[in-house]
This record gives C-alpha cells, structure tokens and sequence, in this order.
C-alpha cells in the first residue's frame, strides 16, 4: 500500500496540468515500484487527462476558439505515426518553397531552366541533363543541344511551356532563350503562377490530412471515441499548420515579385 501512494504521490501537479502533452512526461516510478503497478499509473493518468480534453471540448461553445490538441505520440503509435504525418506535410510545404525559388523569379537566369522537365521518347530529363545552359548577355540565354540534337524540338517545347513567358528561338541544336523584360504584366503573371502553385500544394497536404484521418478511423472499433477525435484534431491542426505557412510563402513571394 505504501508502495502504491508513493506512486500516486506525483498525480495532483501533474492534472493541474492543462495539457494533454504533459502524458509524455509522467514522472518515473519510485525505486522498487513494480512495473505492473507504474503502467496502470500512467494508464490511469492517460484517462483521465483524455477525459478532461473531451470535456473541454464539449464545454466549449459553438464558435469559440478550442485548446490546441498534442498528442504524444508514443501513446498512439499502433494507431498512426503522428511524426511521419507532420514530416509529409512538411515535405509538401518544402517543395512550394523550392518551386517558388526555382521556377518564380522575376529576372530569368541560365539556372532558373536547369530544371525544366523535358518529355522525351526515352522519358522524362531536366534541361540541363540534355543540353548546355549558358548566358550569352544579360538579354540572351543559349541551350546548346549538340550531345541531344533529337531533343531540341521537345527541350523548346518544354522551355515555351515552363510558365515563365519565354519565347524560345531554334537556330540548328542552338535554342537562344531571349530573357523577358520586367514588365507589369509579366510581374502579375508570376503572381498568378504563385498562387496557382499553392493552391495545388494545399490540395496535396489535403491528400496528406485525408490519408492519415482514414488510417486512424480504422481503429475506431478498438479505440475510445474519445482518442479518435483527439488524433483527428492533432492531424487537422497539423494540416492547418502547414497551410498557413504556405500562405506566409505566398505572400512573401507576391510582395516580392509584384514590387
């Protein structure tokens, strides 16, 4: 009986405590509590904290702001990877960042085609594994295609199509790319090519947020209800995470392409 309250001993700081968060560090056992009676501490612990958010939650009335939700992820790991879910849609936001580094600038360079995919009839290849990109003026970009000769046709296909108001001009394997003026007009269509660029990042991270709600609603027969709607919660506040910092991305790129 000593043995148990000297388990029991650290509960009362820890439900002080409002966050869910804090189930990840329940204090260690006593030296020489047996294991058995440490997990039905924690198991315990876990309830009622669970119990308490739900109750949170239902208090809450309609259209008032909610307590942010974090799961340990330890504690739901046979349900869903918690951490992978955040490095996916993380993953989608990285590779708006780098799309808008890559692909939207307003003063085109030899590096800003490098990447251009070309479709080939061997497949698919980036500019700058089939041809050599140079400068030949700050007004005059040249892809040299003599190692690719057959893929010149296609790599002007793909620099006219890369969005970025190019007009490319064929001369034999020599494609000379003239580099647009910064106008208004070409400013605003880089804009636009922004915000169509997150828009289908917001997309994916939906199909990120959708992937993980279904695998996790396929534990709602083995679970409590009340875990199932917190996982959902921490998924959608993850989502919603990630999708305001691509809208910081996309108006950090507006100001800057627009001037």
């Amino acid at each position: 009986m000593a043995m148990a309250l000297r388990c029991f001993r650290h509960l009362p700081s820890l439900l002080s405590r409002s966050s869910f968060a804090m189930i990840a560090g329940l204090p260690q056992a006593p030296a020489g509590c047996p294991a058995l009676l440490l997990d039905g501490c924690r198991q315990c612990v876990h309830q009622m904290l669970l119990t308490r958010q739900l109750a949170t939650k239902k208090a809450k009335g309609k259209g008032q702001s909610q307590a942010r939700v974090n799961i340990s992820a330890a504690l739901v790991e046979d349900i869903i990877n918690l951490e992978e879910t955040n490095e996916d849609m993380q993953a989608v936001v990285e590779a708006l960042k780098e799309d808008f580094s890559r692909n939207l600038s307003v003063r085109t360079s030899p590096g800003a085609l490098d990447h251009i995919i070309v479709l080939t009839k061997d497949g698919k290849f980036p500019l700058n594994q089939l041809g050599q990109i140079s400068q030949k003026s700050p007004q005059l970009i040249i892809v040299n295609m003599t190692n690719f000769p057959e893929s010149t046709a296609a790599a002007t296909k793909a620099i006219r199509e890369s969005g970025m108001n190019l007009n490319p001009e064929v001369d034999g394997t020599i494609i000379r790319v003239p580099v647009p003026k910064v106008t208004r007009e070409h400013r605003e269509s880089l804009a636009k090519l922004a915000k169509q660029s997150t828009n289908k990042s917001k997309e994916a991270l939906r199909k990120v947020r959708s992937k993980s709600v279904n695998q996790v609603k396929k534990f709602k027969n083995k679970v409590s209800e009340d875990t199932i709607w917190l996982l959902e919660k921490q998924i959608q506040q993850m989502a919603d995470s990630a999708a305001a910092e691509m809208d910081k991305l996309l108006a950090a790129k507006t100001k800057e392409l627009l001037g």
